[in-house]
């Protein structure tokens, strides 16, 4: 009988802590327990930014108080809940499509989760920045595709859609379309025939709202690669020396870490550095397209780093060169100067800037260039201030004569 006994209390004990434990998993409950709701903001300021508006208030005096909360719907249907702490006297709520009336309500919250009643404001932002960058978008015939160009004032993370049809007639964004937050937009899509191809752009933000359409036609001019079978080294008496495990051949090998890449050595600023080579046949370039070398600091592949080319010159030239290393009888086909996209300081990179660096930088050659067959790179300075460089891969593209 007690043992009958003993194991009904047992199963009564075990229910009863059953019962407590599902009871505290409810979930997490505040700290404090203040049902008065805070006073409400007073003294708001609203000022109407480019798809975005920063607000200004004055808190209540309310100790316990946690922080502000904003709840807004956006043009296109989504529901927007900004916060911001009891320590800042400021928001901005931020999404917008612009030039509309949209009203926000505003609630002040206690440490115990007790929301005050809200005021209800109406903001009515300026335009947002794709609309700016959509006027100044320019779609232009290029080598093997289209060049788009942009300026993008406020550096706003930016989508340039670019669409073809597909087989049924519908317009299909290209996987290569651009997204970017520079300053300057200038970029080729290519991979196209020389046949008309129809093309449709708009600009997206990371709210979703969208530009009107830029509908165009173009017939894309013959470009190629140049056959890198045909590719030479070619060595002048006044080239700085390379590292010894380095050849110029590597350049065009399809690798792009050490030791399969081109640096020349730091130690005599006085000479040439400069990287000469013969493609084998004449042609029209249209571009150069090069790949910096990455340097490995703690562990990290970096970009914009060391020996990578800053600001440099390209010659060619259609007559075998002077052994001398003399530019007597080269044509200089372009200045350069590459630009970290994210603008961070030497020695930092964002992953925008990684992406940019791995799919490799086109420098494009002007149209009225004359057909050359020798390649002279020249470097001016690297992105260490000093004149060594540094490249993992160069590809010469445009049409063989």
């Amino acid at each position: 009988m007690k043992r009958v006994l003993y194991l009904n209390i047992a199963i009564w004990l075990s229910a009863a802590l059953l019962f407590v434990a599902c009871e505290a998993e409810e979930g997490p409950v505040p700290l404090e327990s203040n049902s008065n709701p805070p006073g409400q903001l007073t003294n708001i300021q609203v000022e109407n930014l480019k798809g975005k508006v920063r607000l200004r208030y004055t808190l209540p005096e309310d100790e316990d108080l946690l922080y502000v909360r904003a709840n807004y719907t956006l043009e296109n249907g989504e529901t927007v809940e900004v916060k911001s702490s009891f320590y800042n006297n400021f928001m901005l709520l931020e999404g917008f499509r612009g030039e509309q009336d949209v009203p926000v309500q505003l609630r002040t919250v206690n440490r115990s989760e007790v929301a005050s009643e809200p005021v209800e404001i109406s903001v009515n932002p300026l335009l947002a920045p794709i609309f700016d960058v959509f006027s100044t978008l320019k779609v232009e015939t290029d080598f093997g595709g289209v060049r788009i160009t942009a300026t993008n004032e406020d550096k706003d993370d930016v989508s340039i859609l670019v669409m073809n049809r597909n087989d049924l007639g519908d317009w299909e964004p290209l996987p290569n379309s651009i997204y970017t937050s520079s300053l300057d937009i200038n970029q080729s899509i290519r991979g196209y025939d020389t046949t008309a191809v129809d093309f449709a752009i708009t600009i997206r933000d990371r709210w979703l709202n969208t530009t009107d359409t830029l509908f165009t036609t173009l017939k894309p001019l013959y470009e190629t690669l140049i056959p890198t079978s045909g590719y030479r080294p070619v060595r002048l008496l006044n080239d700085q020396p390379p590292y010894p495990e380095n050849r110029v051949e590597y350049l065009w090998d399809g690798q792009f870490f050490w030791p399969n890449v081109w640096l020349t050595l730091r130690s005599d600023p006085s000479q040439d550095h400069t990287v000469t080579v013969d493609m084998g046949t004449t042609a029209k370039l249209s571009r150069i397209k090069m790949w910096q070398y990455p340097e490995w600091v703690g562990g990290v592949q970096t970009y914009y780093y060391l020996g990578a080319m800053k600001e440099f010159r390209i010659w060619g030239t259609n007559e075998t060169p002077d052994p001398s290393g003399s530019f007597d009888g080269w044509t200089l086909l372009g200045e350069y100067e590459v630009t970290k996209p994210s603008g961070l300081p030497y020695g930092q990179q964002s992953n925008e800037d990684v992406l940019s660096a791995t799919a490799g930088e086109d420098f494009e050659i002007p149209f009225d260039a004359p057909p050359v067959r020798y390649i002279r790179v020249q470097n001016l300075e690297n992105f260490a201030g000093q004149e060594s460089l540094a490249i993992a891969e160069m590809l010469m593209y445009g049409a063989p004569k």
